[in-house]
């Protein structure tokens, strides 16, 4: 009887420092898998889209230290974490490289979406705005709309006191776009100014989002 106790008493303490060890094991998984996203993303260059992708490493559930968490390894797992911090460097990469050309006057690719020469889904236009689909959507409904004269603003920053009248009618084409859409009830308008907030195009341009729940603080 004695015997079988100390058996069992053995068992349980080796039970329990194996599944310890396990414990360890997977928390040292995770940093690991933290410390490759550190390298692939090359922090020094892409350091907010690595914090980004780290954080969401760190908070998922599934990536906790229990080892009935091993499915957060699967290559679905793997391929949306790797796939959502490159798609966000393409977007910085672009913005960066568009704001080294943002002020020479040349043609935008909106320019040329005015003149029709590249096609585009027209939502709305008149003598001086135009609002169009985005080829990328970013929600249900996304719209951006547009002055059909530049006038110096490449972006909201360089705007001045004689543009006040345009910017009002960006503003008011935007109603129009949501009235159109049918978002009137809720719908959000975005200017993205400067390669910080990954503005691409240099021609001032408003993005008109909804037709789903918006979170707040926005990305």
């Amino acid at each position: 009887m004695i015997l079988a106790q100390k058996s069992m008493a053995a068992f349980t303490s080796f039970s329990f420092l194996r599944y310890s060890f396990i414990c360890l094991y997977f928390v040292n998984v995770k940093e690991r898998l933290i410390k490759y996203l550190f390298w692939v993303f090359d922090l020094d260059s892409n350091y907010a889209a690595t914090g980004r992708i780290v954080a969401i490493v760190r908070a998922s559930p599934r990536l906790s230290s229990s080892p009935t968490s091993i499915n957060f390894l699967t290559p679905n797992h793997s391929r949306r974490y790797l796939c959502r911090a490159s798609a966000t460097h393409d977007e910085e990469a672009a913005a960066k490289a568009a704001a080294i050309n943002a002020d020479n006057g040349a043609p935008t690719i909106f320019d040329k979406i005015i003149a029709k020469e590249i096609p585009s889904t027209i939502v709305y236009e008149d003598d001086k705005v135009l609002a169009f689909k985005d080829i990328s959507p970013q929600a249900p409904v996304h719209v951006l709309v547009i002055p059909k004269f530049r006038d110096g603003l490449t972006q909201l920053g360089k705007a001045e006191q004689r543009h006040g009248e345009i910017l009002g009618q960006l503003l008011y084409a935007a109603r129009i776009v949501a009235e159109k859409e049918g978002i009137l009830d809720g719908f959000r308008v975005v200017i993205n100014n400067g390669p910080s907030a990954c503005q691409s195009v240099y021609h001032l341009h408003l993005h008109v989002l909804g037709g789903r729940q918006m979170k707040w603080p926005p990305g």
